[in-house]
């Protein structure tokens, strides 16, 4: 079963079986309840359909795969003793500075495994947990075993079913009650080798009337082969609790997006999803707040740029359970050089929810004609007091505002530019300096490559 290769410590062989989902639980070590998961979440996955709608997944094959990967032996708790070809790639990516600058709690991942976390010691001090899965599984089982699968089942669709089934990495948060971290905790997630899936699980728990505010960014390599990201994210929001999940993700062209990301907010809670996205051949992913108890609130924005060979299949759930409940969601797409950006947005008010709200607005900027976007709300509403607002637009860069500022001496190329920050202004808002500044690069990049 053991492969050993130039680029990881070790990996299991490609495709997916049984004796795989066993040979990962066997190097993690794991107690005989995970292991009993994984494998019942196996028989779920080949049980399931893989999806027809959204993105063309034909491509994608998964026997293809190797779904695991450990490129270090052991997990390393200062930076100093990250290995140096590891170190490396990451200074390059920032880690290091991230931290430097005043944030809360960092922790890095290398194709499957966690390889440096760190929390500011104030925060451990209150009761903050901040640590891999992995590590969560075998230090805070009973935790564990009541919430993982609680928000996002294995049952709930193909690719939750597979990533249940070969997890590995990931975040795991818990904030006690009343505990505010007032620093952004960050992780980084990347795939290195060819061929690779990456499979983390993250696990985050705001307790009565906490706060915290979880940073995500991902990368990977430009190969011509395909890789896969498939992840699950849970979130629970206890009463009066406050979550903002922020995540920038920029996989190269050969990566499969396919996430699934789920919130479950109680009373008075609120619940906020700040979402980037860049790269990747296709996406599907559509955070979800399931809007539990009264009064609790939810906010969602998202930006998604799609270029050529791209498919950008994005938008946004609620589910209003609790009586006046409020949510708003703002989507931005950006298209270039014939990339596909679609918004697919449900909005569900069950019996008895009263007094339930929800904004939507979706705009997509078109670069050149070749680029293509769709909106597709779905709404199921049992309240008849439900006031529910869905509204879209598609635009071209307007030949105006474009004359205008030719008009004062500025060039063609620097005018898109100008023009494509500000259609984006309000995402990059939401963001903390620092990833304000990376995600203004980002644009620089796509920029360069519309105009080819």
């Amino acid at each position: 079963m053991k492969e050993f290769n130039h680029s990881s410590s070790y990996s299991c062989q490609k495709g997916l079986s049984r004796s795989v989902i066993e040979y990962i639980s066997a190097c993690k070590q794991e107690p005989d309840w995970m292991r009993s998961w994984r494998l019942a979440a196996y028989e779920q996955f080949n049980s399931l359909p893989l999806p027809t709608w959204g993105v063309d997944l034909s491509a994608l094959d998964v026997a293809d795969i190797c779904f695991y990967s450990k490129p270090f032996q052991e997990q390393a708790h200062s930076w100093q003793e990250v290995p140096e070809e590891i170190k490396d790639t990451f200074e390059k990516l920032g880690i290091p500075q991230a931290e430097q600058y005043a944030l809360a709690g960092v922790s890095a991942q290398y194709e499957s495994e966690v390889l440096y976390e760190n929390l500011k010691e104030s925060w451990r001090a209150q009761g903050v947990i901040f640590c891999s899965m992995d590590h969560a599984v075998k230090s805070y089982p009973d935790i564990v075993q009541k919430y993982i699968g609680s928000i996002v089942p294995c049952h709930d669709n193909k690719f939750a079913a597979l990533n249940s089934a070969v997890w590995s990495g990931g975040t795991f948060i818990y904030v006690p009650e009343n505990v505010t971290v007032e620093l952004p905790v960050q992780a980084y997630f990347r795939i290195q080798a060819e061929r690779m899936g990456q499979f983390e699980r993250t696990l985050i728990i705001a307790d009565k009337g906490s706060r915290v505010h979880y940073i995500e960014g991902c990368s990977a390599p430009l190969y011509s082969t395909q890789a896969l990201h498939s992840a699950v994210v849970e979130i629970c929001v206890a009463a009066k609790a406050r979550v903002r999940y922020t995540t920038i993700q920029n996989w190269s062209t050969n990566v499969y997006n396919l996430v699934t990301k789920r919130a479950h907010v109680a009373a008075d809670g609120y619940m906020e999803w700040i979402d980037g996205n860049f790269g990747s051949c296709a996406t599907m992913k559509y955070p979800c707040m399931v809007l539990q108890g009264d009064r609790a609130q939810g906010y969602m924005m998202s930006l998604a740029v799609s270029g050529a060979s791209q498919h950008q299949h994005t938008g946004g759930k609620i589910i209003h359970r609790g009586s006046s409940t409020h949510a708003t969601i703002i989507s931005k797409s950006l298209c270039h050089s014939g990339g596909i950006a679609s918004y697919v947005g449900s909005i569900n008010v069950e019996r008895g929810a009263a007094d339930a709200r929800t904004h939507v607005q979706c705009d997509t900027l078109l670069l050149d004609e070749r680029s293509k976007a769709t909106s597709s709300p779905y709404l199921n509403v049992a309240m008849s007091d439900a006031r529910i607002g869905h509204e879209a637009s598609v635009s071209s860069l307007d030949e105006t505002q474009m004359a205008y500022l030719a008009s004062r001496g500025i060039d063609t190329a620097v005018a898109r530019v100008l023009l494509v920050n500000g259609f984006v202004s309000d995402f990059v808002n939401e963001l903390p300096m620092e990833y304000a500044l990376e995600l203004n690069r980002l644009i620089l990049l796509e920029m360069d490559k519309s105009i080819g």
